[in-house]
């Protein structure tokens, strides 16, 4: 019955947000709700809820201060300068913009953190997306493809959590795939080069605003002048207009910011960024000692900081509120028992007539399951359960780790609504989750799929 119940529950949250028949805050909020009072667990439910809300507040009070500290530095002008390098380097041409952002989220990806990846992309890269005036659905899909084959690394919490659950080490299960993931890197860049093929023949390469499209055909504008942003749905928008959940990057002070001033928020950022990677100290008490400090030398009155928090406040709630939104559903879901019984429903409908082609199996499914199981879920109780099938077969259970780091929570994870990160990427890019997962789907599932190939051909598994 929990097994019914939670397969029922993700089965009708994407439906009815892709759909868009309601939001996804209220989705991933009263779906769960729902499902515990139809399974019994009503008595329960406080206590599910507060558990879920208390395991995301860390990632909550992290990325509310993070969207107000690049919030801060994309007004003080922090980026301009990699704005105006991009948009030389991309000649107004969208396609150039496209790649020039995958390349920028492989390298920034490095750091195996996806919260932190897609907080500097986005907030270095909106601002040229709006002048532009690309759709930001773009923006969001191919960061997410960058991000996702990156989440490989040995570092990065799918293959630390293989590793783990099957006590191998990263020469066991990373080094056998490098050439897998040489592959889908290489794919990534092509797909980023095709998407942005595409966004060009819809929108032209600009020349500047008001000006002509690749085609010769007048680039829309603003009464003022500046070129018009497409919104999510493809409409003409004011790029300088800002969206809801636009995040950093929605508004900029008119002045220029001091050069001293530009400089010491520019040691400050790095200083915080190395921070981050050596884990000083808990995330979430950089971000708010940083953004503290910015704050303090960059609006030293009153009545400054308090317009700022006041321009802002809306991208916070809109990012945060979505967070722990989907700690009550993982709360709930886990709670209940319901996560635990998918993966034992899930690992009895396998055949046995597959059981020697299971790292296949595996690596071609694990994208897809990465919006039904948390990464906790999967790499702790489905992939020991399927491991050990595979061994029963007479295939080494590394090779079955191998598999689901293709796709289970690596490419997966920037569309699956069971991680926080997904919701910092589309809230700060200004899109919804459904228009997100739609996008971007078929693009990322092409990913595991080439890595898999390239699994095969190099001998990290067997087919």
């Amino acid at each position: 019955m929990p097994a019914v119940l939670g397969f029922a529950t993700i089965a009708l949250f994407l439906l009815l947000t892709m759909t868009r028949r309601v939001s996804v805050l209220v989705a991933l909020v009263v779906l769960p709700v729902l499902a515990a009072l139809a399974g019994g667990f009503a008595g329960e439910l406080g206590g599910m809820v507060l558990d879920g809300l208390s395991k995301v507040a860390p990632t909550g009070i992290m990325i509310a201060f993070a969207v107000l500290y690049f919030s801060l530095m994309v007004d003080a002008g922090l980026f301009d300068p990699l704005t105006r390098g991009l948009l030389r380097l991309a000649k107004g041409d969208p396609m150039r913009v496209t790649v020039a952002t995958a390349v920028l989220t492989l390298c920034v990806a490095l750091d195996g953190d996806g919260a932190s990846t897609f907080l500097i992309t986005v907030s270095a890269l909106l601002p040229v997306y709006r002048k532009l005036g690309m759709s930001p659905l773009v923006l969001s899909g191919v960061v997410c493809l960058g991000a996702g084959v990156m989440n490989m690394i040995p570092w990065g919490g799918p293959t630390v959590r293989a590793m783990a659950a099957l006590k191998l080490e990263s020469s066991d299960v990373f080094t056998p795939v490098l050439p897998a993931m040489g592959f889908g890197i290489a794919w990534v860049l092509v797909a980023s080069w095709l998407i942005g093929r595409r966004e060009r023949r819809r929108l032209g390469a600009l020349t500047g605003p008001g000006g002509e499209t690749a085609a010769g055909e007048p680039v829309a504008a603003t009464p003022t002048g500046e070129p018009m942003a497409a919104t999510a749905t493809g409409e003409p928008m004011a790029a300088t207009a800002p969206a809801p959940g636009d995040g950093p990057g929605a508004v900029r002070v008119a002045a220029p910011a001091p050069r001293w001033l530009t400089v010491f928020n520019l040691l400050l950022t790095v200083v915080l960024l190395v921070a981050l990677i050596l884990e000083v100290m808990p995330l979430p008490v950089l971000f708010v000692l940083g953004f503290a400090v910015a704050l303090l030398v960059n609006h030293p009155t009153w009545e400054q900081q308090q317009a700022l928090l006041d321009r802002h406040a809306k991208n916070v709630v809109l990012v945060t509120t979505m967070i722990f939104a989907a700690g009550v559903f993982t709360g709930v879901l886990t709670g209940t028992g319901m996560i635990g019984d998918m993966a034992e429903a899930l690992v009895s409908v396998i055949p046995d007539s597959l059981g020697g082609h299971l790292p296949v199996l595996v690596a071609v499914t694990g994208m897809p399951l990465s919006l039904v199981f948390t990464p906790d879920a999967y790499y702790f109780g489905v992939l020991p359960v399927l491991a050990e099938t595979a061994q029963g077969f007479g295939t080494d259970p590394a090779e079955v780790a191998r598999a689901a780091i293709l796709g289970q929570m690596t490419t997966g994870f920037p569309l699956s609504p069971l991680t926080a990160a997904t919701f910092i990427l589309v809230g700060m890019s200004g899109v919804q989750l459904g228009e997100h997962q739609r996008f971007i789907f078929r693009w990322a599932f092409a990913t595991t799929l080439v890595m898999t190939a390239g699994a095969v051909l190099t001998g990290a598994f067997s087919l």
